[in-house]
């Protein structure tokens, strides 16, 4: 079927109409005169034509073709270096840097357009630079002088690509377990020997330089996560040479075949330090939170990228009699009019749109925390994006696996068959729910470190404000309700419990982190619904056969307390 089209004006209805977000950026100096809806208009949609011009026809022969290793080189599918070229030779990567470093200082939630088109368009051409404004911001915050003077600038373009090299083979959410060592040299540089795997953009041609960024150990480090330091080693460096890093072998995937999967390995390869020793993790984790932001928009745009089709597909197709039509004798109905096809395509959107709202809002708030004038402002910004962004990165990668199956169902035989193209966006998408830190410990992250600590404070203060928010509109009262709930039931049961049985938050987790996804999703649906009425089958579909689920999440929950 045809390649994905972007549909800009759905993306700046979220942006201006629900959230307001050019009042908000107004509130920020370095970003006022950025607060412009014809300017950022005009950057989303000619963002559009671009992704759905260059990137989205690469997709499918992306997956066909796939990245191709030979003696340790890479070579991406046909067409994904020509389209990189013209990428960042366009400034697209460039949206969000800072002026000083060469980039344009568009706001941060401009950029989570861009990635929700580009992940939705070709899951696969988008993981190279999936990682680059993540590695700008590390090096931005952490990097010495010298080393911002080398790399920073070529990175905030594009021009050069980066990766994250955590993963080693007996090393995955354990970071505390990675071996590779970095040995001091005696120009203050350090040689680097270890293998690392999962690294996506290891090796490629799509740009002339990748500059890896590796947690590895100084030989006096102590064991565990406070022993890493992170280090710069360059495909290249500056006198053409060529580091001793080796791409041993590409992943065979389920999907993502236009992405090299890579084993890497260094063989004392010359390295930087970026940061303090001992701090590696720290420095890291700027990268790590940045994707994973991107990973939750990855689920938003996969899903809806997977709805698209199904969508085009059962306004064409024709089967037997809808309920309730009054079709001519002997005529086939569309099964769009059928009511089975309409709960799977009305539940999807549902999950979209309100995912959309919601992953907006997390990328306006990280500019909110930068920029802010006010410290309360900014406080708050903090509490959103670090409370909500775990919930968006697994909520919406498990929906766009699950409701990407559901749209696949909607073609009957015809969507397992590779000639319609939806069997490729389930492929893709079921990775999102493994990397960037699993959707368990996504759960875990949310509950144990960032509720538990404070004895729940800082999600109890986001749910008033999400109360707030909804102001005091009649139709909003059972959200209200629903929030208050939920806060108490956190309040009365999940702390006291968790003080004196260690292990029970672990136990619930899951159903923890699923339940404040609804939650956040009834908010999103208020607001959609107020403005202009917006998606009507959609919000039917989410309180007819989504928000009943927040109930069983609670009673599941309930029961693993009481048990």
């Amino acid at each position: 079927m045809n390649a994905h089209q972007p549909r800009a004006a759905e993306h700046a209805f979220v942006l201006f109409d629900v959230l307001r977000a050019h009042e908000r950026l107004a509130e920020l100096p370095a970003l006022a005169e950025h607060a412009d809806t014809g300017l950022l208009t005009q950057v989303i949609e000619e963002a559009g034509k671009f992704v759905g011009e260059v990137i989205a026809p690469l997709n499918r022969e992306g997956d066909e073709v796939g990245a191709q290793w030979w003696d340790g080189a890479v070579t991406m599918p046909p067409g994904f270096r020509d389209a990189y070229q013209a990428f960042w030779q366009a400034g697209w990567p460039s949206l969000a840097s800072a002026p000083e470093d060469g980039g344009q200082g568009l706001p941060t939630v401009v950029e989570a357009v861009l990635h929700e088109m580009l992940n939705a368009a070709n899951h696969g051409w988008t993981m190279a630079p999936g990682l680059l404004h993540g590695a700008y911001e590390c090096l931005r915050h952490h990097a010495s002088d010298d080393l911002k003077a080398r790399y920073l600038e070529k990175l905030a373009s594009g021009e050069w690509l980066a990766t994250m090299c955590l993963t080693e083979p007996h090393a995955g959410s354990d970071l505390g377990l990675v071996r590779t060592r970095a040995t001091p040299l005696p120009d203050g540089r350090f040689a680097l020997s270890g293998t690392k795997i999962f690294i996506s953009g290891g090796e490629h041609d799509l740009s002339d330089n990748i500059v890896h960024l590796v947690l590895a150990r100084l030989p006096d480090a102590p064991p565990g996560p406070r022993g890493l330091s992170l280090f710069l080693v360059p495909k290249f460096h500056e006198d053409g040479s060529r580091s001793a890093v080796h791409c041993e072998r590409i992943e065979e995937k389920m999907g993502l075949h236009g992405s090299p999967t890579c084993v890497m390995r260094f063989d004392e390869a010359q390295a930087s330090i970026v940061g303090e020793p001992g701090k590696g993790l720290n420095a890291m984790f700027v990268m790590m939170n940045a994707a994973r932001l991107l990973v939750g928009l990855q689920g938003v745009g996969l899903l809806d990228a997977a709805w698209q089709k199904a969508n085009a597909y059962a306004q064409e197709r024709r089967q037997m009699r809808a309920p309730g039509t009054a079709s001519k004798a002997g005529e086939a109905d569309l099964i769009v009019l059928h009511p089975a096809m309409q709960r799977i395509l009305n539940t999807q959107r549902a999950w979209i749109d309100a995912g959309r709202v919601i992953a907006y809002r997390t990328a306006l708030e990280l500019d909110v925390q930068k920029h802010h004038p006010d410290a309360t402002q900014r406080e708050a910004a903090a509490r959103w994006c670090s409370l909500v962004t775990p919930v968006l990165k697994s909520a919406w990668t498990e929906q766009a696996f699950a409701g990407g199956s559901a749209c696949l169902q909607v073609f009957g035989g015809h969507g397992y068959v590779r000639e319609w193209g939806i069997e490729q966006h389930v492929r893709d998408a079921r990775v999102a729910m493994i990397y960037e830190g699993t959707n368990e410990i996504q759960a875990i992250d949310l509950l144990v470190r960032k509720t538990l600590t404070d004895g729940a404070a800082g999600l109890l203060a986001l749910l008033a404000d999400l109360a707030t928010d909804l102001g005091t509109q009649p139709e909003a009262q059972g959200t209200r309700d629903a929030l208050a709930r939920f806060g108490d039931f956190i309040r009365n049961r999940v702390v006291p419990l968790a003080g004196t049985t260690p292990d029970r938050p672990f136990w619930l987790a899951d159903d923890f982190l699923r339940a404040t996804a609804l939650l956040l999703m009834a908010w999103a649906w208020e607001r959609l619904a107020a403005t202009a009425g917006h998606g009507a089958d959609a919000r039917a579909a989410f309180w007819r056969w989504v928000w009943p689920e927040f109930e069983m999440r609670l009673t599941m929950m309930d029961a693993s307390l009481t048990g």
